[in-house]
C-alpha cells in the first residue's frame, strides 16, 4: 500500500433538508452516540457535525429549491461495535427515522460486516456498520 492509499478518503458528506431545525435535532441526538457534535453552523443554511478530519452536514439547498433524496445515494457511518450499530439504528427510528434494513450480518456468512440501514427525517438513506467482529 502506498502512502497515498493510507490517506483518509472522505472529507465530508452533506445531505439536504427541508426542515433544518428538525434535521439538526435528529443529528444532534444521533451523533451523541458517536461522541461528536456540531463543528460549524451557518444560521438558516447548514449545520455540520464531526471532527476536523471528517464532517457530516445537513443543509438547505443553495438554489432555494426543495431538497430531494438521491436514488442510490447513501452515507455510511462507522460504528465502534455491533452493539453500537444496534444503538444507533434504534435511536434513529425513535427520533422518527424509518427502517431500511434491520441490524444484522451482511454477506454470505456471519463473519461479514454487521449493518443496519435507515432514512432520516428527509428520506436520506444512511448505513451504520461494523466491519468485523467486536
Amino acid at each position: 500500500m502506498t502512502a497515498e492509499a493510507t490517506h483518509q478518503l472522505l472529507g465530508h458528506a452533506v445531505v439536504g433538508t427541508n426542515n433544518l431545525d428538525a434535521a439538526t435535532n435528529f443529528y444532534d441526538k444521533l451523533f451523541e452516540l458517536f461522541g461528536v457534535g456540531r463543528i460549524l453552523e451557518q444560521p438558516g443554511r447548514a449545520v455540520y457535525f464531526g471532527t476536523t478530519m471528517l464532517e457530516f452536514g445537513v443543509i438547505n439547498p443553495h438554489n432555494g429549491d426543495r431538497a430531494t433524496v438521491g436514488n442510490g445515494n447513501m452515507v455510511a457511518l462507522s460504528a465502534r461495535s455491533r452493539a453500537h450499530v444496534d444503538e444507533v439504528y434504534a435511536l434513529a427510528l425513535q427520533l422518527g427515522g424509518t427502517d431500511e434494513g434491520r441490524p444484522g450480518p451482511r454477506g454470505p456468512n456471519q463473519d461479514g460486516p454487521y449493518c443496519a440501514y435507515f432514512r432520516d427525517l428527509d428520506g436520506n438513506k444512511l448505513l451504520v456498520f461494523r466491519a468485523g467482529q467486536d
